[in-house]
């Protein structure tokens, strides 16, 4: 038996999926998450879905994890003391920032900027200075170096993030400074700008090499500590992290770059789920992963989530490479609570794990998302197959004590709770949609997660969508996503120039480098060059424009110019293509290097799989508020359920990671593949 693991820990539950690479069975299972210790309940699940399977530490091939590590400490704001050092001149870069409003319809009459993520005092610059090809204006000052590195080390600053201006062109004097904190603060922890981002914008280049070194050192004790649990396996398994950008690399190069997995977790999700629908026949899809902390919506086109370089994590900006995914804080455990102006609000605070919502019965105070799907009967009394018990008492109690506030009954406002989740919901999948120029009601949705189903058919109605799907073990689809993607890693490298002077040597010399840089990791990795794949995409706009638009780029510049005017005009509108004098400006050259990983097979489910007879036996009934009544409603199996097979609104259906609400009105069909398909009637 060969083993191959994913494991995607959340807020709330560690999701595991094991697929016998000799035989393609595919193993799901869940345990609870370990905020203390994370890495406790990751053991927990590896060793839950190895017994599951009678398999053994001897039989695992690889671990593929997805990791809210970083996500959570910049979500939550600890940031440890960290230094930053820059050219002279530029002590003021994070003070300045950009003077874009992130909020506007009045909300730019409130706003202030974010608090820096390093105080002014903990800034130390360097004197000398560089153009922007690279070239010296000034020389590099090595004893004001080593004061800064000396500040920091006597200041007990052990994460310092360096960037230069114009580094990007030229990294040798940001390596020097870290020949030199190596020197005289070998304690000190390093990000260079020039590694970590190489391209131009000081302000970004500089935030997200800070967030770098930020996050590293929390980043790199997880993952030595689960290298070090797994180390009893025979054999070194190989250890794989999902990166933000749609792929995975080995435990072992993650820590240089741990900014890379900042949305490790809803990238795996993204891709499995993208899998999913094209498999199914979708070629424009939606995906929902809906945990117990928050809600993650993304887009994807072609079978592909859309990637951007414009991305944040809890306020600090990041231009890494990342799908293009929208975070909202409406997961099961967001917690209902009134405003000052005593309003109901729901989220983005969650209960998370531990405590977890009132029906957990393990000191939570106040009522979630999770106690109103309880006491409205949407979901039954017990997760995981009743593994975790809940308590519907408990929950009733906790809502009837905010309805009383509200002079509101409970079944009134256990629906006004989810309701509100349910906009939260759709208005991140408008951000992702139609902020970006595409209309939300040409996708299919696909909803997945412990809790992303609960209001698909209430999210259906809203942005009136013409289906949505559900897949086979909806609950577990992050895991299964990282058993689904390819080792990938992304190199950049600044290039403005405008294209009538272009020069294609220069062009092609820098992009033979990117690949080289490419080439190495990939090796470094295991792969070998016959399975190596690069992918060449330049960063365009008309002159004058701020922001870029990435294309494909082959070796004729004048077809990459043509595929931007088509990109531009598909998402904004318009191009200037017949335009000539309005000029089309270069700006970033990128290659990723991707390193080929198979795929678990999606089959069909078997013939004769689910009840005998035309049509599904209800498991049994249960009362379930549906349109302000509660209605006697059918519970269904859904492990029992054939392909073929339709069910009619009002109904549930149950499995054991995840639970579908089927409103009134609306129809669920069992595809081929063990989908639910959910459309609306008529």
């Amino acid at each position: 038996m060969r083993i191959r693991i994913g494991v995607d820990t959340g807020g709330t539950f560690t999701d595991v999926v094991a697929v016998d690479e000799d035989s393609g069975a595919i193993v799901t299972t869940k345990t609870p998450s370990t905020p203390a210790d994370p890495a406790e309940g990751f053991m927990t699940g590896v060793h839950k879905v190895l017994s599951t399977m009678d398999g053994t530490p001897a039989d695992v091939t690889s671990v593929s994890h997805g990791t809210t590590v970083a996500t959570n400490q910049l979500l939550e704001g600890r940031i440890e003391r960290l230094g930053f050092i820059t050219t002279e001149g530029f002590e003021f870069l994070l003070e300045i920032a950009r003077q874009s409003v992130p909020d506007g319809y009045g909300n730019s009459y409130f706003w202030v900027k974010p608090p820096r993520i390093v105080p002014a005092d903990l800034v130390r610059t360097v004197p000398g200075r560089l153009d922007h090809t690279g070239a010296q204006l000034r020389p590099f000052d090595d004893d004001a170096a080593r004061e800064a590195a000396r500040f920091f080390r006597d200041n007990g600053i052990d994460a310092v993030g360096v960037c230069f201006l114009h580094a990007y062109a030229n990294p040798a004097r940001e390596q020097r400074m870290r020949d030199i904190l190596a020197a005289e603060h070998p304690a000190a922890v390093v990000s260079l700008s020039s590694e970590v981002l190489r391209e131009y914008r000081e302000y970004e280049r500089a935030m997200t090499t800070l967030i770098d070194a930020a996050v590293k050192p929390r980043v790199s004790r997880y993952v030595a500590t689960i290298r070090r649990r797994l180390s009893g396996y025979a054999g070194p398994v190989p250890f794989l992290i999902m990166k933000s950008n749609g792929g995975v690399v080995s435990a072992e190069e993650v820590v240089h770059q741990p900014i890379t997995t900042v949305l490790s977790g809803p990238a795996a999700g993204a891709l499995g789920a993208a899998l999913v629908a094209q498999t199914a026949g979708f070629d424009k899809v939606l995906t929902l992963d809906g945990g117990g902390t928050s809600t993650d919506v993304s887009v994807v086109l072609h079978g592909q989530p859309t990637l951007t370089t414009e991305g944040s994590v809890g306020g600090y900006p990041s231009k890494i490479p990342m799908i293009d995914i929208v975070t909202v804080g409406a997961g099961g455990g967001s917690v209902a609570s009134l405003t000052r102006d005593g309003t109901l609000r729901v989220g983005p605070r969650s209960a998370g794990a531990d405590p977890g919502p009132l029906c957990y019965r393990r000191g939570g105070i106040e009522p979630t998302v999770t106690d109103a799907h309880l006491v409205l009967g949407r979901i039954p009394a017990h997760l995981l197959g009743g593994e975790v018990p809940l308590d519907v008492a408990a929950a009733r109690e906790g809502l009837a004590a905010l309805g009383e506030k509200l002079g509101l009954p409970t079944e009134k406002l256990a629906a006004g709770i989810l309701e509100i989740s349910a906009w939260n919901q759709a208005n991140a999948l408008r951000q992702v949609t139609v902020k970006r120029g595409l209309d939300v009601r040409d996708f299919v949705l696909t909803t997945f997660g412990g809790s992303g189903s609960l209001l698909a058919c209430r999210l259906a109605d809203i942005l009136d969508l013409p289906a949505v799907l559900v897949p086979r073990d909806p609950g577990n689809l992050s895991a299964f996503g990282l058993l689904t993607v390819d080792v990938k890693n992304d190199y950049v490298q600044t290039y403005v120039a405008r294209h009538a002077s272009v020069d294609r040597d220069v062009v092609e010399r820098l992009f033979t480098e990117l690949t080289g840089r490419a080439a190495a990791a990939l090796s470094a990795e295991g792969f070998a060059p016959a399975r190596q794949r690069f992918v060449r995409t330049a960063d365009l706009r008309y002159r004058g424009q701020a922001f870029e638009v990435p294309v494909p780029a082959g070796g004729d510049p004048d077809a990459t110019v043509a595929l931007f005017h088509d990109a531009h005009e598909r998402l904004y509108g318009y191009c200037f293509r017949d335009r000539p004098e309005q000029e089309v400006e270069w700006v970033n050259l990128r290659v990723s290097g991707i390193g080929p990983i198979a795929s678990p097979p999606l089959r069909p489910l078997p013939s004769g799989h689910g009840r005998a007879g035309p049509a599904a036996a209800p498991a049994g009934s249960r009362p379930v508020l549906f349109d302000g009544s509660f209605v006697d409603t059918a519970i269904y199996d859904r492990p029992s359920l054939a392909p073929g097979e339709v069910l009619t609104g009002p109904a549930v259906v149950e499995e054991y990671g995840s639970t579908v609400p089927l409103h009134p009105g609306f129809t669920a069909r069992v595809d081929d593949l063990g989908n639910l398909v959910v459309t609306r009637d008529g």
